[in-house]
């Protein structure tokens, strides 16, 4: 480094004393000259003696500061070297240009004092202890502003309930707060019946019932809403709110909720669920301890009561529920249709909707049988009294003769012979017809149409033959009337078969060669065996694909 060129002024100090930049073998070798020894002191000389006492000092004083300045001139230097080799010239230059870095050309570094170091320990624990109190009084006005916000939340909502409620549930009205404890969420319920206040129902259906379910985060928001029908519901109301409470702990334990507060607004389920009441049936025991089961999985649950009808928001969507059209899937077609299009069969409370129905009966009536229910495997008759809301009057009149004729014998059923009559009477209102005609001149076979009034044969079945006998009757006419011959020749043409039980005539118009007569009786229609057990006792074809695959508007 360079050399220090400046001289001492307060005391001149030799040349030896100077700080050198040779490298310092010794504590001797650190000045610019050649460094001796002291020279010894003699007794009796005091001033000599202090003379030399003062030099010994202020050398160890030189020594030390030499020691420094050496120190911080290598250390420069050093910083000034790029390579550890051979300095560059640039680096050269700034050395030699560089300001003189020794003790007399710049201040010493202020040292730092042990009362600096007081003073700031002392500062940031001040600064600690502030925010450490400002804290406190935010969590206190926050603890405030919350209490004050629930009061006036509490106040409002007692000004808002009617006297008569309060009355009969204020004791039980609360709104806990504690400031410490985790805020949780808030679980809504609600199930509600047609028996019950909503009003928006035409119909009543004692059987059907909603639940709703409104499940709140702790700032209020709404997360998730629930609404569900209740088919062929025949309990009360205790059952239907403990059904309402399990759907909302479902909701809840579905998004993951582990604190929670549940809303009731009935007193009787809140005394259950807090165990100060008991429950005396066994059914509303089973559900209550069910509910208090999925409630025991929760970190924290908490079970409120507040007045009746403040369960506002779930209230509203189980009235929506109520309100709106009711839909149900037909078990024929598949279809969605409206509750008031739907037929229930007295009896068996099977449901169809009103044009599977009409289809199905019409079907049956056309086939010369009396409907029944069109569930499988069951046998329930149905009536004329429900069926007009669903059947056309002409389909109305045939269901009242397929009824008459369900109700008579095969053997006991006698039809009109005049062609424009027809009609179907039993053996037993034949006879009671004859017996009220007093006259003797028709014998014991004449009788008389309930309906046209006109005479007939029992024995032959055609109109009377007055003034002659069956037997003579028969020896004149051997041969069918004009009528029934027409109806045979028909028949062999288009392959009609004649039931061998009942005689009627029966035309195959599709399907199988599997026949069942309206009477029963159950035959082929190939050759005309009979079936027993469902099973056919010959060998012909059971279908033909003409009769069971037929073209219905271009389609096959």
């Amino acid at each position: 480094g360079p050399k220090c060129a400046h001289k001492r002024t307060k005391d001149p100090i030799p040349s030896r004393h100077l700080a050198s930049h040779s490298k310092p073998s010794s504590l001797w070798a650190v000045g610019c000259g050649t460094a001796r020894p002291p020279a010894p002191i003699m007794a009796g000389d005091g001033d000599l003696a202090s003379r030399c006492l003062r030099q010994q000092v202020a050398l160890a004083s030189d020594h030390d500061f030499a020691f420094q300045l050496q120190l911080n001139e290598a250390i420069q230097a050093s910083l000034r070297v790029p390579t550890p080799n051979r300095p560059s010239s640039s680096a050269a230059a700034a050395a030699a240009t560089a300001p003189c870095s020794c003790r007399l050309c710049q201040p010493a570094p202020a040292l730092w004092s042990s009362e600096a170091a007081f003073a700031e320990i002392a500062r940031q624990e001040k600064n600690r202890r502030d925010a450490h109190a400002f804290r406190g009084a935010h969590a206190q006005a926050n603890t405030s502003a919350r209490v004050v916000s629930r009061g006036a939340l509490l106040a409002r909502e007692l000004a808002d309930t009617p006297d008569r409620r309060r009355a009969h549930g204020g004791d039980h009205f609360e709104r806990p707060l504690d400031p410490s404890r985790t805020p949780l969420f808030r679980v809504f319920y609600k199930g509600l019946s047609n028996k019950e206040g909503a009003g928006r129902w035409g119909v009543p259906d004692p059987r059907d019932a909603v639940l709703a379910v409104a499940v709140y985060d702790p700032r209020g928001k709404v997360m998730r809403t629930t609404q569900k029908r209740v088919e062929s519901f025949e309990g009360g109301r205790m059952e239907l709110e403990v059904l309402a409470l399990m759907e909302g702990i479902h909701a809840a334990l579905e998004l993951g909720i582990r604190c929670v507060n549940i809303v009731s607004d009935f007193k009787a389920l809140h005394k259950y669920m807090l165990g100060t009441w008991r429950q005396t049936k066994n059914k509303i025991e089973d559900m209550v301890n069910e509910a208090l089961s999925l409630m025991r999985k929760f970190k924290q649950c908490e079970f409120s009561l507040i007045p009746r009808g403040q369960v506002g928001y779930a209230t509203k969507l189980a009235t929506e529920l109520v309100g709106t059209k009711k839909r149900e899937t037909c078990a024929i077609c598949l279809e969605d249709t409206d509750l008031s299009k739907i037929y229930a069969v007295e009896g068996c409370a099977h449901r169809f909707c009103f044009s599977c129905m009409k289809e199905h009966v019409k079907i049956k009536l056309l086939g010369g049988t009396l409907p029944a229910c069109p569930q499988d495997g069951c046998t329930t008759k149905l009536t004329m009294k429900d069926s007009k809301i669903f059947l056309s009057p002409q389909l109305l009149e045939i269901m009242v003769q397929r009824i008459r004729e369900g109700q008579i014998p095969p053997t006991q059923k006698i039809y009109c012979p005049y062609s424009k009559c027809s009609a179907l009477m039993s053996l037993r209102e034949v006879i009671s017809s004859w017996a009220l005609m007093y006259t003797v001149a028709g014998g014991p076979t004449l009788r008389k149409c309930i309906k046209c009034k006109g005479l007939f044969c029992i024995s032959c079945k055609v109109p009377w033959h007055a003034g002659m006998s069956c037997c003579d009757y028969k020896r004149k006419y051997p041969h069918v009337r004009p009528e029934d011959a027409k109806l045979q020749n028909l028949a062999q043409q288009r392959s009609w078969r004649k039931c061998v039980k009942c005689n009627h005539m029966i035309e195959l118009a599709e399907g199988c060669y599997h026949i069942t007569c309206v009477c029963g009786y159950e035959f082929c229609y190939t050759c005309g065996k009979e079936w027993k057990d469902k099973k056919a006792t010959c060998s012909c074809r059971l279908w033909d694909e003409h009769n069971i695959i037929h073209d219905r508007g271009g389609r096959r």
